[in-house]
């Protein structure tokens, strides 16, 4: 797995949107029992600080310490440096599993071999992702552009299954329906800008050409977004549910 955030831990925790409570509200009616969750690759700690609020305990992992360090404490989070294909864990320790924006850099199959391992009897793997957002014709042309022919030959080759919806990962699991989902985020322009920043392919743009290609479009953002101090911000939630055992 790519370790491609640990440099800008700090922005990913305050500019990366968390996930809406809808995933939640789909996901528990599915459990026996909310006893142990993971949530894998756990980042700053979004999905767990979530999980938290209705598991006994939560195991949040993740490679890289620097993210540990700005994820979000609570009693029942336990934080642990582990990577998502190879865990201290005991066998059939969890009733959920949850992996947030991250299975795409992962070795599927030894990922899948661990959850198969960890998981319990009749528990649920969870991956969530978002796609692109939307908030205005002439904004998205301005982000999708940037996306494309600034940006586009820094994303790494696992960026292509975000693009096909996680249709193309192995999931070796019994499959189950979700439903559609949108996560709606009310931003300022700051919070479109800053989220822009935490892009991978802008961090290898940034290494490679020693300056920020943001900075590029900052102006036609500016003149995009108006004199409106906030818009609605809609990002697709990509969603895959399957039972493990």
């Amino acid at each position: 797995m790519k370790d491609n955030f640990s440099t800008i831990s700090d922005q990913y925790a305050k500019f990366r949107p968390d996930y809406p409570q809808a995933i939640y509200d789909f996901l528990y009616p599915l459990l026996k029992q909310k006893e142990c969750a993971w949530d894998c690759a756990t980042g700053t700690g979004q999905v767990a600080r979530e999980l938290a609020k209705d598991f006994i305990t939560v195991e949040a992992t993740d490679m890289s310490a620097e993210q540990l360090k700005h994820a979000y404490p609570a009693d029942n989070i336990k934080y642990s440096v582990q990577k998502a294909e190879h865990t201290t864990f005991a066998d059939d320790s969890f009733d959920l599993i949850t992996v947030a924006q991250a299975v795409h850099w992962f070795d599927f199959h030894q990922f899948n071999d661990e959850v198969k391992r960890v998981g319990r009897s009749n528990s649920v793997i969870a991956l969530i992702g978002y796609e692109l957002n939307n908030i205005t014709p002439e904004i998205d042309t301005i982000v999708r552009a940037f996306y494309t022919d600034v940006v586009g030959s820094y994303w790494d080759p696992e960026r292509r299954h975000v693009q096909d919806r996680y249709q193309n990962i192995p999931f070796p699991y019994r499959e189950l329906e979700t439903p559609e989902i949108t996560n709606i985020k009310l931003w300022q322009l700051e919070n479109l800008i800053g989220y822009l920043n935490t892009w991978s392919a802008v961090q290898h743009y940034e290494k490679k050409n020693g300056n920020n290609p943001v900075r590029q479009i900052e102006d036609d953002l500016r003149k995009a977004w108006g004199n409106v101090e906030t818009r609605r911000v809609n990002f697709p939630i990509i969603f895959k549910v399957g039972r493990v055992k």
